[in-house]
C-alpha cells in the first residue's frame, strides 16, 4: 500500500495559484480540501486530495471525496 505523503502550505499556494486568503475561504465553504493537523503548529494536505481539486477545481467538494475508503 502507497503511503500518502502531505503537501505544506506554501507548496499548496504555488500548486493552485490560489492567495492565502482565498484558499482559507475556500476551505470555509466547502469548495477546498481541509488541511490535516499534523502536530501542534503542523498542518498539511494529503497529496492525492489536493490532485483531486486540481484535475477539477470548479466541480470539487468535500462531499465528491466520501467514498468509503476515505472514511
Amino acid at each position: 500500500m502507497a503511503t500518502d505523503s502531505f503537501i505544506r502550505l506554501a507548496e499548496v499556494l504555488k500548486r493552485t495559484s490560489l492567495s492565502r486568503a482565498t484558499l482559507y475561504r475556500k476551505i470555509q465553504d466547502g469548495s477546498f480540501p481541509a488541511q490535516t493537523k499534523l502536530s501542534t503548529r503542523r498542518c498539511g494536505w494529503k497529496e492525492s486530495v489536493l490532485q483531486n481539486w486540481c484535475d477539477n477545481p470548479m466541480n470539487w467538494s468535500a462531499a465528491s471525496m466520501q467514498s468509503p475508503e476515505n472514511q
